[in-house]
């Protein structure tokens, strides 16, 4: 392990243990996350003792539903689930690639992230239902569905957008879990959706149960969640450049080479 990588360790063991993180997350999707980057990261979680969540790259994303089993997700989410047809073929996506038996270890779930989706929340809340997947709130997303900015995140404003979704989620009884731009600062409306239903929140790239917020160390561990970001882009960074450089020297000395030859055919 690098030593960001033994960082990020130390810093995702006391975060298990002392605030409420079950999870880290990649991303297919905007992250664009590749197969070395994951193996890392399925790494330090195994090692830490947490669960690994993989953002797929659409509801029928059946090549990254396959690696997500061959990886062994244990959360995966679906995103731009607009429309309760979009949640079917979500569905009949992860029905074809787990079995029965294999879904009772992943926890499925689809992002609400469009103020075009309101418009489907009860259909959305029965198939979710029956289909056994639970809903992620994406907040920047949605404030940008309606030409806002994160700005608007922990207003009045948003947190009753969430908890019209909250209150479907718990009268269905799936999961609920909230993303975008999450910070300290916001964690008084986090506590105010929770009310109603919050089971877990997320970072970028860290998940934490819900539970967190009803004590005193939410603040400390969203920062905790932050500064693993912040080493896991530095650990990244470092990887890629030390891969753009290892040829350098030769690189340099053939490019020479053609140069000279070059001059001399003149």
């Amino acid at each position: 392990m690098t030593l960001e990588e033994h960082k990020m360790l130390a810093l995702m063991t006391k975060g298990r243990n002392e605030y409420g993180i079950l999870a880290v997350k990649a991303e297919f999707e905007a992250e664009g996350t590749r197969t070395d980057e994951l193996l890392r990261l399925l790494d330090i979680a195994r090692r830490a003792g947490l669960k690994v969540a993989i953002k797929i790259g659409g509801c029928e994303a059946i090549r990254d539903l396959i690696e997500c089993r061959q990886f062994g997700a244990d959360y995966i989410i679906a995103p731009m689930v607009e429309t309760p047809y979009a949640l079917k073929k979500y569905i009949e996506a992860k029905n074809k690639c787990y079995s029965a038996q294999e879904q009772k270890d992943v926890n499925f779930l689809f992002n609400v992230e469009t103020h075009s989706t309101t418009g489907y929340l009860e259909e959305l809340g029965v198939r979710a239902q029956e289909g056994g997947v639970g809903m992620v709130f994406g907040r920047v997303d949605f404030a940008g569905s309606m030409g806002k900015d994160r700005s608007i995140i922990n207003t009045p404003e948003m947190s009753d957008h969430v908890i019209k979704v909250a209150e479907v989620a718990r009268q269905r009884n799936f999961d609920l879990v909230v993303g975008g731009a999450v910070s300290p600062e916001g964690i008084s409306a986090l506590r105010s959706i929770r009310e109603t239903k919050l089971d877990r929140f997320e970072t970028r790239k860290v998940i934490f149960d819900g539970a967190v917020l009803d004590g005193n160390n939410a603040a400390d561990g969203i920062e905790c969640a932050m500064e693993f970001e912040l080493l896991w882009l530095q650990n990244k960074r470092n990887y890629y450049q030390t891969i753009a450089s290892e040829d350098a020297t030769r690189i340099a000395m053939m490019e020479a080479r053609q140069a000279g030859k070059s001059k001399s055919g003149n």
